[in-house]
This record gives C-alpha cells, sequence and structure tokens, in this order.
C-alpha cells in the first residue's frame, strides 16, 4: 500500500509556520510513542532551525514501556529534551512547564542577567495530525482552549493560549508532508488515524498491521482475538480468522472481513490490544 495524503492547506500552514517560528523561544514537538519516528514530520527540522527542542512522547500510556524508555535516551542523545504524557488522562502533562525551563535554562540566564525577569516562555507545539497536540495544551492549560478530536485535520489557524504569566503556547495545526518516501512510514501513520481513513484501504491496511503484530506482538492477538497458528500466515488470513472468531459473518457464511478491519483499526487505535511499539531504534528508516 503506498498511501499519500496531503491536502492543500497544509503548504499554507507551512509558510504560516516558518513566520510564527521566529516568535517563539522553544519547539516542542507532540509524536505518538507508538511511532517516534514515523510521527515526526522530517520538514519540521529545516522549518525550526537551531530553535531548542522538546520532545514530546504522547500516548506513552498506549506504547512499550520498554521501547519507549529506549527511544528517550535515543533522542536524548541528540541534546533535546524529552518528556512522556498521556494528554487524554493527563498523566505526565504537568512536567512541561519545568522540561521546558530545563531545555531554555541557558536561554533564561541570559534574560535575568539582562533584566528581563517575568519574561514569559513562548513556545510553539507542533506535530504531525492526530498526535493529541490540541488535547496536550488543554491540560497544560487546565482548560478547553483549542478544539480537539481524535480524527486528523481539525485544528485550524494558529491559536495562542496563555497558561500562566510564565508560559504561553501556540497551537499549530498538524501537517504532513509532501511524499511518504518510505512505504513504511505511511502504513505507520494510517495505523494510528494520522491520514484520514477515506484515502486509505481499510481492510489492506488492517491485513498490514495484523502482520506487523504477528512479528512483534503475538501474543497480543492470540489473547484479544483467540487466533491460533500465527506463525507465517497472511494478514489476510489473519484478518479472515479474527472476522471468524467474532462472528463477523455475512450471508453464506463468508467472514465479513470490512467489518472486522474496521473493528481491529479502533481496537487498536483505542490502546484495546494492548501497549505496542511498531518502530525501534534500530529500524531507522532510510
Amino acid at each position: 500500500m503506498n498511501i499519500q495524503w496531503y491536502p492543500g492547506h497544509m503548504t499554507k500552514t507551512r509558510r504560516q509556520m516558518e513566520e510564527d517560528v521566529k516568535l517563539v523561544d522553544l519547539v516542542a514537538e507532540v509524536v505518538d510513542a507508538r511511532i517516534p519516528i514515523s510521527s515526526r514530520n522530517p520538514d519540521i527540522d529545516a522549518m525550526v532551525g537551531s530553535h531548542p527542542r522538546l520532545i514530546i512522547f504522547n500516548r506513552a500510556d498506549q506504547a512499550d514501556q520498554v521501547m519507549t524508555a529506549r527511544w528517550i535516551s535515543w533522542f536524548k542523545d541528540k541534546g533535546w529534551g524529552v518528556m512522556e504524557t498521556d494528554a487524554k488522562s493527563g498523566k505526565g502533562v504537568g512536567q512541561f512547564s519545568a522540561a521546558a525551563r530545563s531545555v531554555l535554562r541557558d536561554k533564561i540566564a541570559v534574560w535575568k542577567a539582562k533584566g528581563q525577569v517575568g519574561r514569559p516562555i513562548r513556545a510553539m507545539v507542533v506535530g504531525v495530525p492526530n498526535v493529541g497536540k490540541s488535547t496536550f495544551i488543554n491540560k497544560v492549560a487546565k482548560r478547553k482552549s483549542t478544539k480537539a478530536s481524535d480524527r486528523p485535520g481539525i485544528t485550524r489557524g494558529k491559536q495562542w493560549v496563555t497558561v500562566d504569566n510564565g508560559l504561553e503556547l501556540l497551537d499549530t495545526p498538524g501537517i504532513l508532508w509532501p511524499k511518504f518516501e518510505d512505504e513504511t512510514i505511511g502504513l505507520h501513520l494510517a495505523f494510528t488515524g494520522a491520514v484520514k481513513d477515506e484515502v486509505t484501504d481499510m481492510e489492506g491496511l488492517a491485513c498490514a498491521l495484523l502482520e506487523l503484530l504477528q512479528e512483534r506482538y503475538p501474543g497480543a492477538l492470540k489473547e484479544r482475538y483467540k487466533l491460533t497458528c500465527l506463525d507465517g500466515l497472511p494478514g489476510w488470513k489473519l484478518l479472515e480468522q479474527a472476522a471468524r472468531r467474532r462472528g463477523m459473518l455475512v450471508s453464506g457464511g463468508e467472514a465479513d472481513t470490512e467489518r472486522m478491519a474496521k473493528v481491529l483499526l479502533d481496537e487498536f487505535r483505542g490502546g484495546k490490544l494492548g501497549r505496542f511499539t511498531l518502530e525501534a531504534p534500530k529500524d531507522i528508516f532510510k
């Protein structure tokens, strides 16, 4: 499956972000902890240049804890600040202000030396669609300041949110990049809902996800869908078997794989299958 999705408004958004980054002290990039590389827009690195960076591992509650620890070490080795959150429940969000100040400690020291005591930190919050940016900001601000949804493409235009006297956040629309050079990245983004389902083949997507989980987390499939004999089975066989186990049949006794595909993706995205990380530092895509 060669998945591509780049609505026209994203070009305009990118240009606006290139201007807005001049107004901030810090760039906070929200990534999906289950796909920490695929959920990073490579264009953002070029856009933000040498600005101090803070990587926010959102949905850490749905990711493999061991793999998250490895990824955090990988990002810290790049010299970036890192923190874990579950924006939906608010877990870890309270660390943001301290983490931002830690990343900016040298800059804050310069402000104090110049007598700029009390100068607020201005941070731009960026990320691809559907990684939870708006939910994260609402939790940090402790109020509903921006629109949030589990569907990509909700935030429109820039929105400043004042957290307190010392912190201001700029929410930005989620943007992808014009072409996914690696097919794996497109798949991973589609698995987590960063790409609209309307532009994907849901059954094909479900088959690809089943094959990946069969390789990395076979126990979860056996437990959730009571699947047996997983080794080497193609995704469509696994999807058919899961549909039958769930009693999803159409006339003639055929497995309703279309319905099962939607259920599988919904349960994966909702964390009902377990805690998974679909990529490891050793998998870094070329």
